[in-house]
């Protein structure tokens, strides 16, 4: 009688990610009613319900955002006429004009479309980017003077401004006119420009709300060119670097901006900018069709831009010299344009160096020193010497999905003072945090999830005490683990091509928009091994009707994770895989935990039955047999040994009898593909 000891074995495992999963309420009626109305799959319709849209008029305009009836931005933006007049008023008269841009993605993006569109429409124009080590953020007083100095008329803000009120007044004070372009929070008190355009001064219900600051250099320099007729050739270059600016600044992917990205996303391939067909060539991103139904050939996805481009042009911002990126995102030369994007390259690739050296450093000072304090702080504060401030964003970032708290990491900017980065938690305001320690800091700003802050190093202790006090009075014990937001349930029988292209529709996804996220219960890990720096590569399998069925995935930065235990629950999105000519459909896993209901690896039959077979060359033989214990399932190989398996259990017996038999994990090749072989013959 088989050994009724065998139970199921799951390898153990140190830790797993620690994560709460919101699995958003299935609407079955709602989804079939939307999918039949729209022609699409329920499972699509799920998404769109998931993301606020209900009725197939907002389908409509999500699905189809070219059919937006959009008011003239001259309409919206109270202070657009006015900046147009002053830009025109400059070229006419050869007025030298300056642009103050910021040293991120956003901000260098928005400084290169002005500077091409205002050159190409005949201004006087330079520009000038603040220094991240010695300046920090936005215009000051010292760029103001040198500007008046070198003779500038007109300073023209990008990404950057609305809260520099001295500076704004300096440059009024020498005679020189401002014009503000910005889309950060209103100060209480607005700088006393000659124009301000900001989408968040005008109505909550326009389109153009979320953009981003390179989107309002966009829409002033479409307005300048059109008032001056001289359109033609200037709205592609100036739609890429929108794009590029859009996506790598986060900015939310709805109204206008999934509008105007759907459209750059297919002119970046073809763009005749020097600078980006450089930085596509360089980076190895290649475009892929745009949809099935699609007629307008190959196109960029916004993660190509999310994880390839726009990290090489924030490296440059952060650890390097904008300039660099300026001058490959205006230049003309292609042999230029590579050598600057080599440059970004090779300081990409020093940023990641950093990272992983800064955020190793940081987890072992955590482990050794807070991790036993986090439940009680429910923050974590980590500051230590001769970290590089252009990259501790990223590793607070990272410290935040590994523990599930909020992060506020800093260095020594000197021996006095202490200067850093925040993210937060969706219960968790980082600004009302900060705000909250205002008599402690120095200058300090942000938004709800994220911002920045300086301190004198003599308070750092108070600090810490003050911020563990506030987080103490908005967060519960079950917030401090990071939210994972999942769509809807998939099975691995449902995730094909089709189902693929399907989610084509939903794209350009992004903030707002977000990738969909499935998830799976009880699937086996059969296979899975390091790669690259500390990342899991795995081969998962799923029986879907006694049919057995796999699927490749890939867990970055899961290295202490490994290994995975062989029965989880994971959350995943879906990426095609090109590779030799080959496309798979493969997961990204973003979220595991143990499977809570193991499933039976197969259900046999319930009656008795013999049959034979072969399998990669070999015969067999099999039966299903009757015992106390219920069925269980018998194959025999020409040699004589002997694979058991009992009805509801993923831990069989191989042996010559059962005496010396050895347990064996079913759920694993060759065991699981045998087994297969062998129920279908018995079918």
């Amino acid at each position: 009688m088989l050994d009724q000891s065998i139970t199921e074995i799951v390898k153990p495992t140190t830790r797993l990610p620690n994560q709460r999963w919101q699995i958003a309420p299935e609407n079955k009626i709602l989804a079939q009613n939307l999918a039949d109305l729209l022609n699409i799959s329920p499972i699509i319709s799920q998404l769109l319900i998931n993301r606020g849209i209900e009725t197939p008029e907002q389908a409509q305009l999500f699905l189809d955002p070219e059919s937006l009836i959009l008011p003239s931005p001259l309409e919206d933006f109270p202070d657009l006429a006015a900046s147009v007049e002053l830009l025109q008023e400059a070229i006419a008269l050869e007025t030298k004009i300056a642009i103050c841009g910021d040293y991120d993605a956003d901000g260098m993006t928005s400084t290169a479309l002005l500077l091409r569109s205002l050159r190409a429409l005949g201004a006087n124009v330079d520009y000038a980017i603040p220094s991240r080590m010695h300046d920090g953020y936005g215009i000051n007083q010292r760029i103001v003077e040198e500007f008046e100095r070198e003779g500038v008329g007109l300073i023209l803000t990008v990404d950057n401004g609305i809260s520099a009120f001295e500076p704004i007044a300096r440059a009024r004070e020498l005679g020189l006119k401002v014009i503000i372009t910005d889309h950060h929070d209103i100060p209480q008190k607005l700088p006393p420009a000659n124009a301000i355009l900001n989408p968040k001064l005008i109505a909550e219900s326009s389109p153009y709300r979320g953009i981003a600051g390179v989107g309002v250099a966009y829409i002033l320099a479409v307005c300048l060119a059109q008032q001056l007729g001289e359109i033609k050739g200037l709205v592609a270059p100036m739609l890429a670097l929108f794009t590029l600016g859009t996506i790598a600044d986060l900015a939310p992917l709805v109204g206008v901006n999934r509008r105007w990205v759907k459209r750059g996303l297919k002119l970046l391939p073809k763009s005749q900018l020097a600078g980006i067909q450089a930085l596509i060539q360089i980076a190895g991103v290649q475009a892929t069709e745009a949809g099935e139904k699609s007629q307008n050939g190959k196109s960029l996805k916004p993660e190509d831009i999310g994880f390839r481009l726009g990290p090489r042009i924030n490296a440059i911002g952060r650890i390097g010299n904008p300039q660099i990126m300026i001058e490959l995102l205006t230049t003309d030369d292609f042999g230029v344009a590579i050598e600057r994007a080599m440059q970004c390259e090779q300081t990409n690739i020093q940023r990641q160096q950093m990272c992983e050296e800064i955020g190793q450093e940081a987890i072992a000072i955590v482990e050794d020193l807070y991790i036993n304090s986090l439940q009680t702080d429910r923050v974590l504060v980590i500051v230590k010497e001769n970290w590089h401030h252009g990259v501790i964003g990223i590793v607070a970032s990272r410290l935040l999905e590994r523990y599930g708290v909020p992060v506020f990491i800093g260095t020594y900017e000197n021996e006095t003072i202490i200067r850093g980065s925040a993210r937060g938690i969706p219960e968790f305001n980082v600004f009302e945090a900060l705000e909250y320690c205002d008599d402690l800091l120095g200058k300090y700003g942000g938004h709800k999830a994220a911002g920045g802050f300086s301190l004198p190093a003599e308070n750092l202790q108070e600090w810490r005490s003050r911020l563990a006090k506030f987080a103490n009075q908005c967060l519960e014990p079950q917030h401090l683990k990071p939210l994972l937001k999942i769509d809807a349930e998939a099975n691995l029988n449902q995730i094909n091509q089709q189902l693929y292209q399907q989610l084509n529709i939903l794209h350009p996804c992004g903030i707002e928009n977000p990738d969909p996220v499935f998830w799976t219960a009880n699937v086996q890990v059969v296979e899975q091994k390091i790669v690259g720096k500390g990342h899991i590569k795995l081969t998962l399998t799923q029986i879907v009707e006694n049919v057995r069925h796999e699927i490749k995935a890939i867990a970055w930065r899961w290295g202490d994770y490994f290994p995975l235990p062989s029965a989880l629950d994971i959350a995943y999105k879906l990426r095609e895989n090109n590779f030799n000519g080959n496309t798979n459909i493969e997961m990204e896993l973003i979220g595991v935990r143990l499977a809570n209901h193991p499933s039976p690896f197969f259900t046999l039959p319930s009656k008795p039955s013999r049959g034979t077979f072969e399998h990669q060359q070999r015969q067999y033989s099999c039966g299903i047999y009757q015992n106390d214990l219920g069925s269980e399932l018998r194959i025999k190989n020409s040699e004589g040994k002997i694979l058991v398996m009992q009805s509801g259990n993923n831990i069989g017996l191989l042996g010559l009898n059962r005496q010396e038999a050895k347990k064996v994990d079913l759920s694993k090749k060759p065991y699981n593909e045998i087994i297969q072989a062998a129920i279908q013959s018995l079918s």
